[in-house]
């Protein structure tokens, strides 16, 4: 049990908690987890990096199913808020995520939404809570708090997100820590309801190129920054140029490169590899992730050398999406056309 814990643990910002998740994994040979997706447009690094813990999950003996979250996606305005857009977004999301972590399963929210119950459920979870926990948990949806003022329909993303827990009937719920308010409001409803809390699992939220902002969604990867987001369809051409420009202070704190290879690039190439032209030395190969941040920080590896050695370890890890689209290209470019 304790190298599936360590597992499972290894790279997480938070498991709540982790004596929960010891009982599941003592008692359970086959547990069950999930993490939901909203149908949003083209995925970015930040998007593999609960992809990466789902295979860990995986060959820790979880079954673990993705909720390609449609009627979240329409709620949040999403892809114009075009239900047709929604539909390609979520085949699109199957397409890539099928390939980055194989043997996954699939459920759409419209799947679990028509389900009996669902609603039920959502005003039970909503009766157990308050107006202004639900306001709070707008940030889940990259709202502020206002936004559900203008439209109602924002206050039912959270106890949905929450019943999405119950109705998946799931062990373990898996997001990044932007996704804490939501987890927690599923434990503490369940708790109330009398049904079985699920283990909350949170992972680090990669940070924009573009550096700190002033506040935590301003420093967010996100598709909305285009010279912040680093997508999985980027050329190494592209790559390159959008780290040249990144914010690479010479220490570890609020550092996005190093984020990346801290939270994407080591556990997902499973090397580090600093690739340079043979007439600056060759490549440079370091043992951990550690041995690179104290070679960076310690001024011996050159922001340069880091920054386009860290574009060339993200083609490698983005080319199987890539050609995955290079061979069948239909959803990739009916997403494009939609996002225009």
């Amino acid at each position: 049990m304790e190298e599936r814990k360590a597992q499972i643990m290894r790279g997480v910002i938070e498991c709540v908690s982790e004596s929960e998740l010891e009982n599941l994994l003592s008692s359970k040979d086959k547990p069950s987890a999930y993490v939901g997706f909203e149908p949003s447009g083209l995925l970015h690094a930040g998007s593999l990096v609960p992809m990466l813990k789902i295979r860990d999950l995986m060959n820790a003996g979880f079954q673990v199913t993705i909720l390609l979250a449609d009627w979240h996606g329409y709620i949040n305005d999403k892809l114009k808020g075009d239900w047709d857009n929604l539909r390609v977004g979520v085949e699109y999301q199957k397409q890539m995520f099928s390939v980055f972590s194989p043997g996954v399963e699939f459920k759409t929210a419209s799947e679990l939404v028509s389900e009996e119950g669902y609603w039920e459920m959502v005003l039970r979870v909503s009766k157990s809570s308050s107006l202004k926990r639900m306001r709070r948990a707008l940030s889940i949806m990259g709202r502020s708090e206002g936004d559900g003022d203008r439209d109602m329909s924002k206050f039912f993303y959270p106890a949905m997100q929450a019943t999405d827990i119950y109705a998946l009937n799931v062990d373990l719920a898996l997001g990044g820590m932007d996704q804490r308010h939501a987890h927690m409001l599923a434990r503490d409803a369940a708790e109330k309801l009398k049904i079985s809390k699920p283990v909350a699992l949170h992972t680090p939220l990669l940070g924009s190129l573009s550096g700190p902002g002033r506040m935590d969604t301003d420093s967010k990867m996100s598709k909305s920054n285009p010279s912040g987001a680093l997508l999985i369809h980027d050329t190494e051409k592209v790559l390159t140029k959008k780290l040249s420009k990144a914010y690479c202070p010479p220490e570890r704190e609020a550092n996005p490169v190093l984020d990346l290879w801290e939270h994407l690039l080591v556990p997902g190439l499973g090397k580090i590899v600093i690739e340079r032209p043979e007439k600056f030395g060759g490549n440079l190969e370091f043992k951990s992730y550690s041995d690179l941040e104290n070679s960076y920080v310690s001024g011996s590896l050159h922001p340069l050398d880091m920054k386009n050695g860290t574009a060339s370890a993200l083609f490698e890890l983005f080319q199987p999406l890539q050609e995955a689209c290079n061979s069948s290209p239909e959803l990739y470019n009916k997403l494009v056309s939609i996002l225009g």
